[in-house]
C-alpha cells in the first residue's frame, strides 16, 4: 500500500463515515470524502459533520452521486486510490418499504460503480458496508457468516446481500481484494436521525411518545461506533488472500477461493428493546411516554454478531459498555441541539 495516497470513503458525511474519515485523518492518513448530500435526513447534520473534517490539511470532497456513471468514471480517473472505503447507501429497512427505487439506484448501481472504479484503477483493497439485515430470517443465534443468508425480509437486506455477491464476482473475475462488513445496530455521537436511540433522546426530551415495535420483544446487537472505527482501522490495510482450503462442494459463505472475506462487526451482546430503553430513560432522568405496537414489516426480532472470525484475524475485541455509549450519545445531542 501507498500511504501517501489518499483513501476513498464513500458516505463521508455520513454517520460512520464520518467517524472513520476524521479517525483517518488524525493518524495522518489522506482522505478523498464522497458522498451526495440528500436529503433522507437532515442536511445540515452532514454539513457540520463535513466541516470537521474540512478542518484537516489531508481532507479533499467531492460531491457526487454513486449511480452517475461517468462522474464516477471520471473521478477513478483522474485521481488514484489503493484503498476504497464504500460506506455509502441508501439506508433503513423501514424506508424501503416506501422508495424502493432508492434503493436499487444508490445501492445496485451506485455499487456497481465502486466496483468498475476499483476494476479500472488496479485498487489495492476495497472495504464495503453490508449490514446485520441480510441474515433475514435466519434464527440460529449468534449470526454466523458461515451461515447461508438466502433468505432476506426487506429490499434493504436483499440490496446489501447483492453487493456482497457483486463484490465477490468482481474478487474473482478481476481479482479485486474485497472485505465484506456486517455492522450490527451501530450508535453514538453524531448518529442517524432516523435511528432508535437518537428517535428515542429525542422524543423523551420533547415530552413525546416513543414507539416501541414488537410490543418490546426485541433485541439488538447495539455496537458504538467507536468500536466499529477500531475494527476497521486494524483490517484496512490487510486485503484478503484467497483460502485455499475453500471448498466449492461444501462451500463456506463466509470465505472464498477468491480474494474475499465476510466479517460481523458486533458487539456480540445482544440487549432487550425495553432495557435500552430503560437506560436512556436513566440517564435522562426522564421516564418515556410509551407507545407499544405490532412489529413492523421488514424487521426481525433479534440479532446476534458471532465475531469470532474478526476477533481471530484482527485483534477485535468492543470495549464500550452500553450505559458509557449512550451517556456519550446523550451529552452529544444536547450540546449540539442546546
Amino acid at each position: 500500500m501507498d500511504l501517501t495516497k489518499p483513501i476513498l470513503v464513500t458516505g463521508a458525511a455520513g454517520f460512520i463515515g464520518f467517524h472513520l474519515a476524521m479517525k483517518l485523518l488524525e493518524t495522518g492518513r489522506k482522505v478523498a470524502g464522497l458522498d451526495n448530500m440528500n436529503d433522507y435526513y437532515d442536511v445540515k447534520l452532514k454539513q457540520d459533520r463535513l466541516a470537521l473534517l474540512f478542518k484537516h490539511s489531508g481532507f479533499k470532497f467531492f460531491k457526487l452521486d454513486l449511480e452517475n456513471r461517468y462522474s464516477m468514471e471520471e473521478l477513478f480517473r483522474e485521481h488514484s486510490f489503493d484503498i476504497v472505503i464504500h460506506l455509502a447507501a441508501q439506508a433503513g429497512v423501514r424506508y424501503s418499504l416506501i422508495n424502493p427505487h432508492a434503493y436499487i439506484q444508490s445501492n445496485i448501481s451506485g455499487f456497481l460503480s465502486i466496483l468498475e472504479g476499483c476494476r479500472q484503477g488496479k485498487v489495492k483493497h476495497l472495504v464495503f458496508a453490508s449490514s446485520s439485515s441480510v441474515y433475514g430470517a435466519n434464527k440460529k443465534i449468534p449470526f454466523s457468516v458461515h451461515d447461508n443468508v438466502d433468505h432476506p425480509v426487506s429490499l434493504y437486506a436483499a440490496t446489501k446481500k447483492a453487493n456482497e455477491l457483486m463484490a465477490h464476482t468482481y474478487s474473482h473475475l478481476y481479482g479485486v481484494p474485497s472485505t465484506g462488513l456486517r455492522f450490527f445496530t451501530v450508535y453514538g455521537p453524531w448518529g442517524r436521525p432516523d435511528m432508535a436511540l437518537f428517535l428515542f433522546t429525542r422524543s423523551i426530551l420533547a415530552g413525546e411518545p416513543i414507539k416501541i415495535f414488537n410490543y418490546g420483544n426485541m433485541k439488538r446487537d447495539f455496537t458504538y461506533v467507536d468500536d466499529i472505527i477500531k475494527a476497521m482501522m486494524h483490517l484496512v490495510d490487510h486485503p484478503p488472500a484467497g483460502d485455499p482450503e475453500w471448498n466449492g462442494i461444501e462451500p463456506d459463505p463466509g470465505s472464498s477461493f477468491a480474494p474475499y472475506r465476510i466479517y460481523n462487526i458486533g458487539n456480540n451482546n445482544p440487549v432487550q428493546l425495553l432495557e435500552f430503553i430503560s437506560v436512556i430513560e436513566d440517564c435522562l432522568q426522564i421516564e418515556a411516554i410509551k407507545k407499544f405496537l405490532p412489529m413492523q414489516q421488514g424487521d426481525v426480532e433479534a440479532t446476534s454478531a458471532d465475531v469470532r472470525d474478526i476477533a481471530r484475524d484482527f485483534g477485535f475485541s468492543p470495549q464500550t459498555a452500553l450505559r458509557e455509549g449512550i451517556e456519550n450519545f446523550i451529552k452529544w445531542y444536547k450540546n449540539y441541539y442546546q
